[in-house]
């Protein structure tokens, strides 16, 4: 795991580099407890990016959330995607972003900073993206058709021993924060594989007839 986040009693992660600024909070859940999500959307794999604003009932269908509310927090579902939080130092804006591997292929990490700037002038230079928990190459193996999907963004990895291709999801979203002017010093990934973990985290492709899922959050508090 990384040295810059820590397991905190309420069992969940935090990351040191967003702790630093007092008005916001946000955590990465584990089998042991989530962090607070008021406000979610039906996750659909897309690339769609909602303002938080916007959602008013129940069944909104995106993948990332964004917002510049006081105490509104936004929140994802994972279970081996990539939950992505971003903060922005200068507005204060803040955005949740659930990244499989449909949505890292149409670019969702690039849609919700898109987003985020279109909504509240917000400037990559100006953000803060933190990677939690996810499925690792380690463990991700998928067949050719979607590795060449993500092979555009660094992705793939090795062919595993079953012919099936190694793919880096973390990897991919990372190159397009940096490809979108996130500072490569702004981007903090924990390191942990769902998979592996399975005492911490649940996971699809470890348990797919009942993987339960985790909760990765932020929110601005002033």
């Amino acid at each position: 795991m990384s040295s810059s986040f820590r397991l905190g009693s309420d069992g969940v992660y935090r990351c040191d580099a967003l702790q630093a600024f007092v008005w916001q909070k946000h955590g990465f859940g584990t089998r042991k407890g989530n962090p607070e999500a008021r406000v979610t959307v039906q996750q659909i794999h897309s690339a769609r990016v909602c303002n938080a604003a916007g959602v008013r009932h129940a069944g909104v269908q995106a993948d990332a959330l964004v917002t510049d509310r006081i105490r509104e927090s936004i929140g994802v579902r994972t279970a081996d995607c990539v939950p992505i939080l971003l903060l922005d130092v200068k507005t204060r804006a803040v955005g949740a972003i659930h990244a499989g591997w449909r949505g890292t292929a149409a670019e969702i990490s690039a849609n919700a900073l898109r987003k985020m700037a279109e909504d509240f002038d917000s400037e990559a230079g100006n953000i803060y993206a933190v990677l939690g928990p996810c499925i690792r190459v380690c463990c991700y193996e998928v067949d050719a058709e979607v590795a060449m999907q993500l092979a555009r963004f660094g992705a793939a990895d090795a062919e595993s021993a079953r012919g099936k291709q190694k793919v880096d999801l973390a990897a991919a979203n990372r190159f397009q924060l940096q490809a979108a002017g996130v500072s490569p010093e702004r981007i903090f990934d924990c390191e942990l594989c769902t998979r592996c973990l399975s005492e911490q985290f649940y996971s699809y492709r470890r348990q797919p007839r009942d993987p339960g899922r985790m909760i990765s959050s932020i929110a601005r508090l002033g």
